[in-house]
């Protein structure tokens, strides 16, 4: 008596149970390989080859969550501020700071200026400026 193998495939991942088969005179029970439910399985397949395309595309969430992630970036900022302060600047980062230091006492001047001009009462203002005024026709 031979069994035929009948497959079904269908959506979910079902295990076919081995199928014996006789052999003739002998009634001996011959093994069938087993089958592998992972390779059969095709929503497996599928799913795995979506997931190889997804990797080679970049496509993968983070495998690191977010926490982790923005700590590690934390730490390397920290490790590299703290290996630019071990060394000494260089010229042009001197240089660059000097500027920078004349630029803000610059801009303070301006303000202390513009300050002493508002403090100065109205008619002082208008004074000095018609004595810029020429005048002419006469």
């Amino acid at each position: 008596m031979v069994h035929k193998n009948q497959k079904t495939e269908s959506s979910s991942c079902e295990t076919a149970a081995p199928q014996q088969t006789t052999e003739g005179q002998d009634d001996l029970i011959r093994p069938k390989k087993l089958s592998n439910p992972v390779l059969e399985c095709s929503c497996r397949r599928r799913l795995h080859r979506e997931l190889l395309v997804s990797h080679r595309c970049g496509l993968l969430p983070e495998e690191k969550p977010e926490l982790t992630r923005v700590l590690e970036q934390r730490r390397l900022e920290q490790h590299r501020e703290r290996e630019q302060a071990s060394q000494p600047p260089s010229d042009l980062e001197q240089e660059l700071h000097k500027r920078r230091q004349k630029l803000v006492a610059y801009e303070q001047e301006e303000l202390r200026h513009r300050e002493n001009i508002r403090n100065i009462p109205e008619f002082v203002r208008v004074r000095e400026n018609l004595r810029h005024v020429t005048i002419t026709g006469y």
